[in-house]
């Protein structure tokens, strides 16, 4: 007969005797030693002694969930003080809950958690393991026989390459992830390879910070270290580097909790972002741009006089919001009434250019 979810598999009490043998075991609610008299077994609202091997392998079948609670942890995921373990523990809050309610709770629907655009689902397999199954949050509520099912975690890598219009994602963590694809079945190896792939070191980022170790660099050492022709960002004011954090670095352009500052003690005021995972330095996507901002902000300010009615002065500041906010694919071409209508855009260019592409015939000064 096969196992199932509330069996106690022979190797798994096999490994806890084992276990016992080289000293008592403690773990999330379960105590199991060996006295002279015999073993002792203890889970909340029960205790039994002086056992035999016999009636001890009785009593644990009796209370699985908790030997194949420990089992899991102990045996199949193991590594006491990793990353691994530690999100792991967290997606069942494993530290909050009793292993009988984290048992129910993952037999009944299983357990959920947003990782950036992730959904991670914990559900209870056979003899207490663990099945993981990860999918895009905007399909939280779609059967999985509408999703496409990807057979590996390698496959995640390829999908998170590409936005949903085929352009290249060059910040992994950028909210621009495509839907429609579920993960299933994930050993808890396969979910950490899996999150890897989409984004990188997030899981690792988020137990040193948890643990206190997360080591952080700031605007200035990041900047005043770059060699060639990035050399340049150190000379980026101060004022200019909030609004790079503005640009780039908030909750709709990026998935991360920036926790770097200008410098410590000195902090920006742009807001840092609600992301379950820490930006603990610049990114190379932030540095990159902020070269051609320090080369944009070395110019000299020119006044330049141009004949606007009031409302194409408007739609001009709509049509910058609307691309600063990549709102522009959402606008229609029948909204004339939209400021970045595309037709309102061109019938402007029409009135206000002049052939070289001047705005109302004024010249940009070199």
């Amino acid at each position: 007969m096969a196992a199932t979810d509330a069996d106690l598999a022979p190797d798994q009490f096999e490994d806890l005797v084992d276990a016992v043998t080289g000293g008592p075991v403690e773990f999330d609610g379960l105590v199991v030693q060996y006295e002279d008299d015999g073993y002792v077994f203890e889970v909340p609202d029960l205790h039994r002694e002086h056992l035999s091997v016999e009636e001890l392998e009785r009593v644990a079948a009796a209370n699985a969930e908790w030997v194949t609670n420990w089992h899991f942890w102990n045996v199949v995921v193991g590594g006491e003080g990793t990353a691994r373990r530690a999100f792991l523990r967290w997606l069942e809050a494993a530290d909050e809950h009793s292993v009988r309610a984290r048992y129910g709770a993952m037999a009944d629907g299983g357990i959920h958690h947003e990782w950036g655009e992730l959904l991670v689902t914990v559900e209870l397999g056979e003899v207490g393991y663990r099945r993981y199954e990860l999918r895009h949050v905007d399909d939280s509520d779609a059967d999985p026989a509408e999703l496409t099912a990807d057979a590996e975690p390698r496959d995640l890598r390829d999908r998170s390459k590409y936005d949903d219009r085929g352009r290249y994602r060059p910040l992994k963590t950028a909210p621009s992830l495509v839907d429609g694809w579920v993960l299933p079945d994930l050993t808890s190896g396969e979910l950490k390879e899996a999150l890897g792939f989409v984004y990188p070191a997030t899981v690792e980022n988020w137990h040193r910070e948890h643990e206190g170790t997360l080591d952080v660099t700031h605007w200035r050492e990041t900047a005043e270290r770059q060699t060639g022709i990035y050399d340049v960002v150190d000379e980026l004011p101060r004022e200019a580097v909030e609004w790079v954090t503005e640009a780039a670095c908030v909750d709709s352009q990026c998935l991360k909790r920036r926790e770097w500052q200008y410098d410590e003690g000195d902090h920006l005021d742009t807001p840092a972002g609600d992301g379950a995972f820490p930006c603990r330095e610049p990114c190379s996507l932030v540095v990159a741009a902020a070269r051609k901002w320090t080369k944009l902000e070395e110019e000299d300010e020119h006044t330049y006089e141009f004949d606007l009615t009031p409302s194409e002065k408007a739609q001009l500041e709509e049509i910058i919001d609307a691309v600063a906010d990549g709102r522009t694919d959402e606008i229609r071409e029948a909204d004339v009434y939209e400021g970045a209508n595309r037709y309102r855009a061109r019938y402007l260019r029409a009135k206000r250019f002049d052939e070289d592409g001047n705005l109302c015939g004024v010249p940009t000064e070199e």
